[in-house]
């Protein structure tokens, strides 16, 4: 299994403070047993309890470390906060137990210290200052991953510390005769170890439940929001597994936009996201949609039809690069009109389609005679096309046409039409004629693809009884 250099500090730092605390408990029991002092026997008792903790974090953190697997999709990070959990349980408990050890002194008002062996006492409070210095300083480094388990960690540590200073005030009053006094002290100690453990275990749950901090959701939203290319969003969903971010989302781009523009669009908010909030996977789907819910091309074709003059608009093409949408179409107007009006009638095009449809770079139109003679293909029925096509191909020696197939698609009609020629005829020649057919179809029917097939006459023989 291959760990990140952050995620082995992690674990580096928990496996340094579980054999650091454990060396105090031999200590602080072994020396306060021998000067029969119940402060530092207790923090002997805290410090095995921390160990204890300590041990279980590590295991937590070693587990969520696991890569993904068919059982665990999202990795084990969850694992990791489970950690945090139990260690803010066992700190209110451990809270309380200081609690009432202090209740118990006060009314008590009584202490046990051989005064023979003052110095091992405190032999033993100055060793654990040192161990607990010394976790706080590498727990400290380490609480910049915001791990759930490493924060656990760094509030055992600064708990054990407290607990020491308590440790000393009290087995130090109690070597000049007052006994209250670490009682006190140890209150205050557990209310805010108590806290303190309150939050840890608010926030271990909260994750454990997939709820997410509004400000990481606000972030995530604005980046999408501000991305250049996206019209809007939906379905958004973010969730955090230990220190990683999921974010899941619908972009909407415009349908001009072409897949490796919508590529390059979502890898920029990918690479925002990750910015502001770190460890992130996102997963975006594109959705394609016209402006304003219209598809881009019907909506160019209507504004252009709204134009005064214009009879009609066909061959509309966009092409979105580098953030900057090219428009070219073409649009048939009155025959009589001067090249001056006709200019005219394309400018209006122009700042229209430029008013509604953002990012446009530029729109060329093409200013080409409305014939009302002219057949619209998306109006005829089969057997009229068909008919057409028989015409032309009549004028055509060593011509012959095998099948028509026609269709209508996207408001097109298309004509696919396989023929053969005579051996005789050259692949040139056969390409000249099926380029020319191809040619006067649009001519007589608009709004058309037209593809012509080419076999050769042998070819067809071998075909005939299946046809």
């Amino acid at each position: 299994m291959m760990i990140s250099a952050l995620n082995s500090y992690k674990l580096k730092t928990l496996k340094i403070s579980a054999i650091a605390i454990t060396s105090v408990v031999f200590v602080e029991v072994i020396l306060g047993l021998a000067v029969s002092s119940l402060a530092i026997l207790s923090d002997g008792a805290h410090a095995l309890l921390d160990a204890v903790t300590t041990v279980v974090l590590l295991l937590a953190t070693r587990a969520s470390l696991k890569p993904p697997d068919e059982e665990h999709m999202y990795g084990h990070e969850k694992i990791e906060p489970v950690g945090g959990l139990i260690g803010g349980i066992v700190l209110i408990g451990l809270a309380i137990l200081i609690i009432f050890e202090a209740v118990q002194r006060i009314v008590a008002n009584i202490s046990y210290i051989n005064r023979n062996l003052e110095f091992a006492g405190f032999i033993s409070i100055g060793y654990t200052f040192f161990i607990d210095f010394l976790r706080v300083g590498v727990f400290r480094k380490a609480t910049k991953s915001e791990s759930s388990t490493i924060k656990a960690g760094f509030y055992h540590a600064i708990a054990d510390l407290a607990s020491t200073v308590l440790a000393l005030v009290g087995f130090g009053l109690a070597t000049v005769g007052f006994y209250s006094g670490d009682s006190f002290a140890s209150i205050i100690l557990g209310v805010v170890l108590t806290f303190l453990s309150v939050r840890l275990i608010w926030s271990s749950g909260m994750e454990l439940s997939d709820a997410i901090s509004k400000d990481v959701v606000r972030t995530v939203r604005r980046e999408i929001s501000r991305s250049k290319g996206t019209c809007e969003y939906e379905k958004l969903k973010v969730r955090k597994s230990g220190e990683k971010y999921f974010v899941e989302a619908t972009l909407k781009v415009p349908d001009y936009i072409g897949l490796e523009e919508a590529h390059e669009t979502t890898a920029k908010i990918e690479e925002k996201i990750k910015g502001k909030l770190g460890n992130v996977e996102t997963t975006f789907h594109i959705e394609p949609v016209g402006t304003q819910e219209t598809p881009t091309k019907k909506l160019i074709e209507k504004l252009a039809t709204e134009v005064s003059g214009v009879k009609e608009a066909h061959e509309i093409d966009t092409a979105y690069t580098k953030g900057r949408l090219y428009i070219t179409l073409h649009a048939r107007v009155d025959p009589k009109l001067s090249v001056q009006e006709a200019h005219e009638i394309a400018e209006k095009i122009e700042n229209s389609i430029k008013t509604r449809i953002g990012d446009v770079e530029n729109v060329t139109v093409h200013i080409e005679p409305f014939d009302a003679k002219v057949k619209r293909g998306s109006a005829m029925s089969e057997s009229q096309i068909r008919e057409i096509v028989s015409k032309i191909a009549e004028s055509y020696h060593d011509f012959r046409i095998k099948r028509t197939v026609t269709y209508l698609a996207d408001g097109k009609r298309y004509i696919n039409i396989e023929c053969y020629f005579s051996k005789r005829i050259s692949i040139e020649e056969a390409h000249k004629i099926a380029s020319e057919i191809e040619d006067r179809i649009r001519v007589q029917i608009a709004e058309t693809i037209v593809t012509v097939h080419i076999e050769s006459e042998k070819k067809l023989k071998h075909k005939k009884g299946g046809i």
